[in-house]
């Protein structure tokens, strides 16, 4: 289990991130809360040079804040079928549920992923 919290600030509204006119908590920054309760989860338990990474995301939003407003995500790993882990995530202001999500992410070693991501800018880039 992981939890993350954060205090929204008027960078983590929506208009501020270009996406609406409403200085309402943005999806993205809500995504970013829910990553790093996932992160927290795992940390204690990679081995040297791994990290994970995001594979799919379903989430449902329920209600959103405003600036000002404390919210705390919580992460449950629910099932592990090697590198891939599943999350149950939820997001909370107070007790009423914000949003709720599905989060895979994989384990992957730190050096051969960013170097086959390089591998890849490189081939695009002379493509």
């Amino acid at each position: 289990m992981g939890m993350a919290s954060l205090v929204v600030r008027p960078a983590d509204t929506s208009v501020a991130q270009a996406h609406n006119d409403l200085p309402v908590l943005d999806p993205t920054t809500l995504t970013n809360l829910m990553e790093g309760a996932c992160s927290a989860a795992l940390a204690e338990h990679y081995a040297s040079g791994e990290t994970s990474i995001t594979q799919e995301l379903v989430i449902a939003i329920s209600g959103t804040v405003g600036v000002g407003a404390e919210i705390r995500a919580h992460a449950t790993c629910v099932e592990i079928d090697g590198a891939v882990l599943d999350f149950n995530v939820e997001v909370h202001h107070a007790s009423r549920l914000i949003a709720s999500a599905n989060l895979t992410r994989k384990v992957v070693d730190r050096v051969t992923y960013m170097a086959r991501i390089a591998a890849e800018s490189v081939m695009s880039e002379a493509g």
